[in-house]
């Protein structure tokens, strides 16, 4: 039996509106007035900086999409339709107050998301995120970046699945080439969306050691 988290699938909603509800759920979990909790989301289009020194000269051409700054680790990133986002709001304790094995597993959760889809994804040794792809032509799939305060985890990891990869050309993403960036549906030829958001957040219970409240 695993630690039992509620999961909240938001549909579409804005970035700040979801970043807003993270906070909050942090504060409540540190005062032990909520259980662990997984947000679900789609966002629309945005981008946002992380708290990598020099994220800012990655933003190239936003346009008319919104750049946010905010507390995660890493670089800059683009969040869009078709892309599946999760907020693990998780209490570490004990052995698990291990933030680089708490990156690991939930790199775990999406290389097994990606096996049940169909695509054969892997680590790239000394990047965070998950990978596709023979060595000198590495393609990614997924990025990630967490916050954590008091031991209570929250940011998490952007899953490109049906994504519209041009946006990415706005930015160098995570300070790579945009041209690295890639998705399921790129990959596969196709994909379906709601079916991978399930997976991944059974995936994510998984890796965690969390599984579903039932009502």
């Amino acid at each position: 039996m695993g630690t039992p988290w509620q999961i909240v699938d938001l549909g579409t909603e804005g970035y700040r509106t979801t970043w807003a509800r993270q906070l909050a759920l942090v504060e409540q979990r540190q005062k032990g007035e909520v259980g662990d909790t997984l947000l679900v989301v789609e966002h629309p289009h945005v981008f946002t900086l992380g708290r990598r020194r020099g994220s800012a000269a990655n933003v190239l051409a936003p346009g008319e999409v919104e750049v946010i700054e905010i507390e995660r680790g890493g670089d800059v990133t683009y969040h869009g339709p078709g892309q599946i986002v999760a907020y693990p709001i998780v209490l570490l304790e004990g052995a698990e107050r291990d933030l680089h094995a708490f990156l690991r597993n939930l790199e775990s959760a999406v290389i097994a998301t990606c096996a049940r889809a169909g695509l054969a994804t892997d680590r790239e040794p000394g990047k965070t995120g998950v990978w596709i792809g023979p060595e000198g032509a590495r393609r990614k799939l997924c990025s990630m970046g967490i916050a954590c305060r008091r031991w209570v985890t929250f940011h998490g990891l952007a899953l490109n699945v049906t994504t519209d990869l041009a946006y990415f050309r706005r930015i160098n993403p995570c300070g790579f080439s945009p041209d690295i960036m890639t998705s399921v549906a790129a990959e596969l030829g196709a994909a379906e969306l709601a079916g991978v958001r399930a997976i991944l957040a059974e995936e994510l219970g998984r890796a965690l050691g969390r599984e579903a409240r039932t009502s």
